[in-house]
């Protein structure tokens, strides 16, 4: 049934919007390409697995997760992108990606390379709506995802927070001109795209009841293209995009089979940067800026 894989599709790309939108935050604001998100993502799912298995509750097991992301994004932050300011544009691209290697391979260490299993929180949580059924937690991703963007969108828009955000998006030189304490805002980004992966992460474990230390690559590659899907700097843009991307990828396995999934959904990014190089919600030619 289509509604059946509308909804899956839907479930799936709010997976996708958590990490576009991390992206998006990243470029948009900082200009800086966090090639550590999808260590990020992995380190909400893993670290969720680790710290439940160890006997603590659900609840603050995904506490902890989403600290230790933000701890890490604080140490690339520091380590990565505060070092590399001065230096060309490539050093912390490639210096994240350092981190992303190193994530990847502590996890690795030790916790082997094999997918683990995620445990259930709660058995048979789906629901029956009209003859289509919905998971409970997929639910419960959609709309933490929704809900998350909505509200940095008031922050961004309405508040004298967003406004220096967006006065760093627009010119830091400027914004520093101006009296914001940019060396305080900066981490403050890099901490809000943690938490916005790490819950990725946290929702895919819960969703698709496991975990891998590489777990974060295909969403992560996923993620870019949304943000780009849906225009570069555009928070809307990557919700769009996300949703648009999970729907592909889900009617694809079903009507296509698995093995094009990857055809149709750069397939798709690749038709769309032709038609629209500015992507969905982008403003030609200047990048647009939150």
């Amino acid at each position: 049934m289509i509604a059946q894989q509308l909804v899956n599709g839907l479930m799936l790309g709010a997976i996708y919007v958590l990490v576009a939108v991390s992206f998006t935050l990243s470029i948009g604001i900082l200009n800086f390409l966090n090639f550590s998100i999808p260590g990020l993502f992995m380190v909400g799912g893993m670290a969720t697995w680790i710290l439940i298995g160890k006997g603590l509750h659900w609840s603050l097991a995904i506490l902890g997760a989403v600290g230790a992301a933000g701890l890490v994004a604080l140490a690339v932050e520091r380590l990565s992108y505060r070092r590399s300011q001065a230096r060309e544009p490539e050093v912390p691209l490639v210096s994240s990606l350092g981190f992303l290697v190193l994530l990847e391979n502590l996890a690795l260490v030790g916790a082997g390379s094999d997918q683990q299993a995620f445990p259930a929180l709660v058995p048979d949580f789906n629901l029956r709506i009209a003859g289509l059924v919905v998971g409970g937690a997929q639910l419960i991703s959609l709309a933490v995802a929704l809900a998350l963007v909505v509200a940095m969108s008031l922050v961004l828009s309405r508040t004298s927070l967003g406004r220096q955000v967006r006065s760093i998006a627009e010119n830091r030189e400027t914004a520093v001109i101006l009296g914001i304490d940019v060396g305080r805002l900066v981490p403050a980004i890099f901490l809000l795209s943690a938490v916005f992966t790490a819950l990725g992460g946290v929702l895919f474990a819960l969703n698709y009841l496991q975990v891998s230390p590489f777990m974060g690559e295909g969403v992560g590659f996923k993620g870019v293209a949304a943000m780009i899907l849906g225009g570069m700097g555009s928070i809307w843009g990557a919700v769009a995009g996300g949703l648009l991307i999970g729907l592909t990828e889900v009617l694809s396995i079903t009507y296509l089979g698995a093995d094009v999934v990857n055809v149709s959904v750069y397939g798709l990014l690749l038709a769309v940067m032709v038609l629209r190089p500015q992507g969905l919600f982008g403003r030609p030619p200047a990048r647009e800026k939150l």
